[in-house]
């Protein structure tokens, strides 16, 4: 489909709200995107809406709930994109991994589920469930990476998992977005040579989604993807882990091409053989983040990334360790573990009513985008409205 015929339907979308009383949606050549990560599906929350010990499923299809409902919210009247302006529809979603929670051990002989019972919940609460519509007026689409716990699954861990392995994320995700001409399936799948990177073009902006994190291998598939792309276009990357990431991440010096180590505590999720210190995974992996800002000041057009794995909702910079660089960078709320609204707050509960997703708001003219924290369980009932929180305007125009 052209985008003429992409506009006009947009347009045609637009008169269809506004002629039933909505105020004005955004231009039709923006780009709108709903954000979230970290779903965890096996492992339950101590509080949620007055009930105790809730599943991952209960908390994620009440968030798949509002997602939903967010096309018929009224952007907030202040700074940012469209001001005021009815959000209408939503050109593609994003969940940036963790989907399946590793299955470790809880306690005595058990276990946390298995990622394929994970996506399962997941493929129908998210991928199903989602009602929200396109420009077109088709479905919106999710756009899917794999996080750590996905990963650690289909590999093994540092510790025992039951089943040893189970790839089913990573496989699903493979699948869906890669293409492959033969589909890869449990048994045939290796993580070590079938990697998840892709992109997706909207309206002018380039978005990239990556295994895990920019590590030598995805550097090397974007370098490839970025020869294609004009140094004027905004790029857009979506990734699990942190500008940072973890050094626990990174691969062991006893890994080999065809066995995982363990024994030094390295997890194996990342290509990079971890170059700080051989033996000690609290190092600061300073090399490695000298690496990616190489990348980056090499591709400039490379303007905002967006990451879960810490599990809050954060608008800022990421400067680097040597703070040479300045990227626009967005974290979001998961709704199992936020550092705030979950399980790792320092209360061992959280504050439910801080439980968020993103939306994204890009004027592809003003080269503008407006990141917004949609609060969706504010006053922690089934009917809660959804509400705006915080708010980050920043320029994605190439330097």
């Amino acid at each position: 489909m052209t985008r003429n015929l992409r506009i006009a339907l947009a347009a045609v979308v637009v008169a269809v709200v506004s002629a039933c009383g909505g105020s004005s949606a955004p231009n039709p050549t923006d780009v709108q995107f709903v954000y979230t990560s970290d779903a965890h599906y096996g492992i339950t929350r101590p509080s949620f809406r007055g009930a105790t010990t809730v599943d991952a499923q209960v908390v994620n299809r009440a968030l798949v709930a509002q997602i939903n409902a967010i096309s018929t919210a009224t952007l907030p009247a202040t700074d940012g994109a469209h001001p005021g302006a009815l959000v209408g529809p939503i050109d593609f979603a994003v969940q940036t991994g963790d989907i399946a929670n590793r299955s470790q051990l809880i306690s005595g002989t058990t276990y946390y589920q298995s990622a394929a019972t994970s996506w399962g919940q997941f493929k129908a609460d998210y991928l199903d469930g989602i009602t929200l519509r396109d420009p077109y007026g088709l479905p919106t689409q999710w756009n899917l990476v794999p996080g750590n716990h996905d990963v650690s699954n289909a590999i093994g861990y540092t510790k025992t998992l039951s089943p040893a392995t189970d790839p089913t994320v990573l496989v699903e995700i493979y699948n869906r977005f890669m293409k492959p001409s033969v589909p890869v399936t449990n048994a045939t799948y290796d993580y070590k040579t079938k990697k998840v990177f892709y992109s997706r073009d909207v309206n002018g902006i380039h978005f990239v989604y990556l295994n895990m994190w920019p590590d030598g291998a995805a550097r090397t598939w974007l370098a490839t993807d970025l020869a294609a792309v004009s140094a004027t276009t905004p790029v857009i990357v979506f990734t699990h882990d942190e500008p940072p990431s973890e050094s626990k991440h990174f691969t062991s010096t006893l890994t080999t091409s065809s066995t995982y180590d363990w024994t030094l505590k390295f997890e194996n999720l990342l290509t990079d053989v971890f170059a700080d210190s051989p033996v000690n995974t609290a190092t600061a992996n300073l090399v490695e983040q000298r690496s990616l800002v190489a990348f980056l000041k090499a591709h400039k057009n490379v303007v905002a990334y967006f990451h879960g794995n810490n599990n809050s909702n954060e608008m800022y910079d990421f400067t680097g360790p040597d703070s040479d660089i300045s990227l626009h960078t967005f974290r979001v709320d998961s709704p199992m573990k936020g550092s705030v609204s979950g399980v790792d707050a320092a209360d061992g509960i959280g504050d439910e009513s801080k439980l968020s997703f993103m939306l994204v708001t890009i004027d592809t003219v003003a080269r503008k985008l407006t990141a917004r924290e949609v609060l969706w369980n504010g006053t922690k009932v089934a009917s809660a409205p959804i509400a705006f929180g915080g708010q980050r305007t920043v320029s994605i125009a190439p330097p």
